[in-house]
């Protein structure tokens, strides 16, 4: 059975990643129409990514013994490689599969998200 620590992370992680994750969409939505998707799919992330870390930072991994510093160093690599997967299911998603740009953002944020949480949980806020 899991731990309480481990649900109450899961609960605050998922809480944060879908604050997170309206930045983003709010954020693609406003730009898609003004720029390529996968562009507007990039800014999203960047802007998404100051709540993201702040969130996590103070809600989820509270209890980390890494310095902010260090989590900082170590998210960035975890949210960079959640966007590269993000980035490569969209364009796969959108461009090869021609699913709409929002069923394929959808789909890529959740997968994403996964990855990070595991990344996260486990390296980047790990002391």
């Amino acid at each position: 059975m899991p731990s309480p620590s481990l649900f109450k992370s899961v609960f605050s992680f998922t809480a944060v990643g879908a604050a997170a994750a309206l930045v983003h969409l709010l954020v693609f939505g406003f730009l898609k129409d003004h720029l390529r998707p996968e562009i507007a799919n990039l800014v999203a992330f960047l802007v998404a990514f100051s709540v993201s870390f702040a969130g996590h930072r103070l809600l989820s991994f509270k209890d980390s013994i890494t310095s902010i510093k260090q989590s900082l160093q170590r998210f960035a690599l975890t949210s960079v490689a959640g966007f590269a997967t993000n980035q490569l299911m969209f364009i796969v998603l959108f461009r090869a599969m021609l699913w709409t740009d929002w069923g394929a953002l959808t789909i890529a944020l959740g997968i994403a998200a996964l990855q990070t949480f595991i990344l996260s949980r486990w390296w980047a806020f790990k002391g």
